[in-house]
């Protein structure tokens, strides 16, 4: 079980290198992340998009790209379509998002004729190495679904859930999270919260998996608020995966984790049948690098 985000480095370098192609590689801040995922032997890049501009970020920075395969295209509808095409003919293991509009790249990834679409849906799942818990923790869906529904939230759980297990957790121990424990018709979060843990005992996300809900934060992260409150739970405190109720919650969390907790952090993007990793322009050089670290892990679980 990988715990901390040095570990999942150290698992990405240590399995066979998985191949990484990436959509408009000619942005300054991704390029820099690759090529160092190179050097340090994470992934084998594919590079798609401005060969000139690439090479001139490349020269501004002294990169490497002398093992690196380069395909000059410039339209960036047919750059995302190339892109997912080669994961889906075996050329690459996973995509990764460059100087391109998110929307271009997802289309490109749900198109029937190229891309990767299963029968999930996509959803982000991003894993935090928090200084103050005892193991990675993994949120969603923070960057993608806005105010999903019930079904929508099945698929986002099992999708953390294969990432948890990617990342070698034999249980999975998953919070709904919500305002308070209790059910409430006219908080739709604790509602979807008990159907899931519903869903969960019915055997819905297979064997091996703890989902409990309605949970107040305070509830996932301490035992001894729980033990305070006396609520009876079987993963308080050791949650692995944590379902918000909608973007704003994920994101508002992540954002705090990140800057107010100092916590290293990577995000990917799941339900596709080979991870994306799309990044932030203000992700940090180090996230960007985890990033490319986890999709590449998850790729070789695939």
């Amino acid at each position: 079980m990988i715990k901390n985000i040095d570990e999942l480095l150290s698992a990405a370098k240590s399995q066979k290198t998985m191949k990484l192609v990436v959509a408009a590689a000619q942005d300054e801040d991704v390029l820099l992340a690759v090529a160092k995922a190179a050097e340090e032997g994470l992934v084998e890049p594919i590079l798609i998009g401005e060969e000139t501009l690439i090479r001139e970020i490349a020269e501004k920075h002294n990169l490497n790209l002398q093992d690196m395969t380069i395909v000059n295209m410039e339209d960036l509808t047919e750059v995302a379509r190339t892109s997912v095409e080669y994961v889906k003919t075996g050329k690459a293991d996973f995509v990764m998002k460059g100087l391109i509009d998110t929307s271009i790249l997802l289309k490109a990834v749900l198109d029937k004729e190229v891309g990767l679409r299963t029968d999930s849906q996509l959803s982000h799942v991003m894993v935090y190495d928090i200084p103050t818990y005892h193991k990675l923790m993994f949120f969603t869906d923070g960057g993608m679904n806005i105010e999903p529904d019930l079904e929508a939230k099945t698929a986002i759980t099992k999708n953390a859930i294969q990432v948890a297990r990617a990342l070698g957790n034999e249980e999975v121990k998953v919070a709904c999270l919500a305002a308070k424990e209790k059910v409430n018709p006219k908080m739709q979060a604790t509602v979807d919260a008990k159907a899931l843990e519903d869903m969960c005992n019915a055997g819905e996300f297979g064997e091996n998996v703890i989902v409990e809900g309605p949970l107040a934060f305070d509830l996932v992260v301490s035992k001894e608020a729980a033990e305070t409150k006396g609520f009876k739970s079987k993963i308080s405190g050791d949650v692995d995966v944590v379902v918000v109720p909608t973007i704003e919650v994920g994101n508002g969390i992540g954002k705090a984790l990140t800057y107010l907790a100092n916590a290293k952090s990577a995000g990917i993007i799941m339900g596709a049948k080979a991870p994306v990793v799309l990044v932030s322009r203000a992700d940090s050089f180090e996230d960007k690098l985890n990033s490319i670290a986890l999709g590449s892990v998850i790729a070789a679980y695939k």
